[in-house]
């Protein structure tokens, strides 16, 4: 497949035109991980607490990663590689039963998750400095040094299970260890407590994770053209009965498919 791309005109493929030199970000190292957080203790806001300490049940709902705190060190003594510190903050969502409460009560709070990986950065003692800088005399001179930077991607996390356990009932190991930013606590309209409390919750969630360490790097690409876009715009209209006009008869409503006209899933034909 490589080969068809710089195929010339006569194939209906763009020619070769030359090569050029860009300034990108290149990725040096990366990892992917699979974690299973058993047992993460949730934390919530103190006006919410009391509704989790007379309940006598919990489910979780789902679970959505807030923020990732990144802190990236290199390495004594082994140059070229760097120790990156995630911290995973998490949206837990929970449906609370029995006790004092009359049915449910949903709730959210916080879980925390901290996670080490050492990766390869590669290593440079130049500086850039470019006209977009709004540098002065009290900016630290890394502002402009050419250093690493680490990502992570996250996958929407899996809500596993959840479990409420009285004061002595369970011992679980998975508790915060950091504090928890005012930023993110602000959503919740209150501070949190995270000393222990008479219910606590702990869920279990599935993660999927990506960490690189990319770092901004001059490369020799072939060009082919320039990006010229071929598709004209639609102007729309405000007219509402113009635009339903546009959409298409949903048949497959009115009419579901059979199993054997499916494409997937348990029962189809193959």
């Amino acid at each position: 497949m490589a080969e068809n791309e710089f195929a010339s005109s006569a194939d209906n493929k763009p020619a070769l035109k030359e090569a050029v030199c860009i300034d990108a970000m290149r990725i040096y190292d990366s990892c992917s991980d699979k974690d299973c957080l058993e047992d993460m203790r949730v934390l919530f806001p103190t006006a919410v607490q009391p509704l989790v300490d007379s309940a006598a049940n919990v489910r979780v709902r789902y679970v959505d990663v807030i923020s990732v705190y990144i802190d990236m060190q290199p390495i004594p003594f082994n140059r070229g590689y760097y120790s990156i510190d995630l911290t995973f903050f998490f949206d837990v969502s929970l449906d609370l039963y029995g006790g004092s409460i009359i049915g449910s009560e949903r709730v959210n709070g916080i879980a925390i998750f901290n996670k080490k990986v050492i990766l390869f950065g590669s290593e440079g003692n130049v500086k850039m400095f470019s006209s977009e800088d709004s540098c002065d005399s009290s900016c630290d001179v890394q502002c402009s040094r050419m250093l690493p930077k680490a990502t992570v991607q996250v996958a929407r996390p899996v809500a596993l299970s959840a479990k409420l356990c009285d004061r002595g009932a369970c011992v679980c190991g998975c508790e915060p260890c950091c504090v928890i930013p005012d930023c993110i606590a602000s959503r919740y309209g209150g501070a949190f407590d995270t000393s222990p409390q008479k219910n606590t919750v702990y869920v279990t969630i599935g993660l999927f994770t990506i960490v690189q360490i990319v770092r901004n790097v001059q490369m020799l690409i072939p060009a082919f053209d320039f990006c010229v876009p071929e598709k004209e715009c639609v102007t729309s209209s405000d007219n509402p009965c113009e635009l339903f006009r546009k959409i298409d008869f949903p048949t497959d409503e009115f009419f579901p498919p059979k199993a054997g006209d499916c494409n997937c899933g348990c029962g189809c034909n193959k």
